[in-house]
């Protein structure tokens, strides 16, 4: 990986960058993402900051980006689960790195770190996240970190008239 490459968590100030990266993410692969280029469009920018925050400690829901000198090259989101029952558990998504940054570590990098991040988090058990059947290269680095199969979702996503099998994936072991 570029030794350039920053880490750190996104806050409201990076909300714009947030929107054109997600926006990329989801026109280049429309079938790896759940939410639509569409209703990304409906966004609004206040409204992107306003989940983003500032970097307040909570460490119940974010998003990390990668950021080169001159751009936001990569991301992942976190959040936990809400429901008291759940808690134990949180949720992976959104992991995204533009093309011309793939191949060079940088989702193993942002992995790495938010699963960091979550282990020092008291009281959760277990990461979550899914992946379409069709991601392979995603699948391999998610069960280099040691997540596991424990289900698979057919037409989970239906783009056009192509369906999105995902297989739901979990790492225990975060403490």
């Amino acid at each position: 990986m570029p030794e350039e490459i920053e880490i750190r968590r996104l806050t409201a100030d990076d909300a714009h960058a947030y929107y054109s990266l997600r926006l990329d993410a989801l026109e280049s692969d429309p079938l790896a993402f759940t939410e639509s280029a569409d209703e990304h469009r409906g966004i609004t920018i206040e409204s992107i900051a306003q989940k983003l925050g500032s970097d307040d400690g909570n460490n119940d829901s974010f998003v990390l980006g990668a950021f080169t000198e001159d751009a936001f090259v990569g991301m992942v989101g976190f959040a936990r689960l809400a429901p008291a029952k759940r808690r134990h558990k949180a949720m992976i998504w959104g992991v995204y790195v533009r093309d011309e940054w793939r191949g060079k570590g940088i989702a193993r990098v942002l992995m790495s770190e938010v699963l960091a991040r979550a282990k020092a988090i008291s009281g959760l058990e277990g990461v979550l996240l899914s992946v379409g059947t069709h991601q392979t290269a995603a699948k391999k680095l998610y069960e280099s970190f040691g997540f596991r199969v424990y289900g698979h979702e057919e037409h989970t996503l239906k783009v056009g008239n192509e369906y999105v099998d995902e297989e739901l994936m979990v790492l225990r072991s975060c403490q």
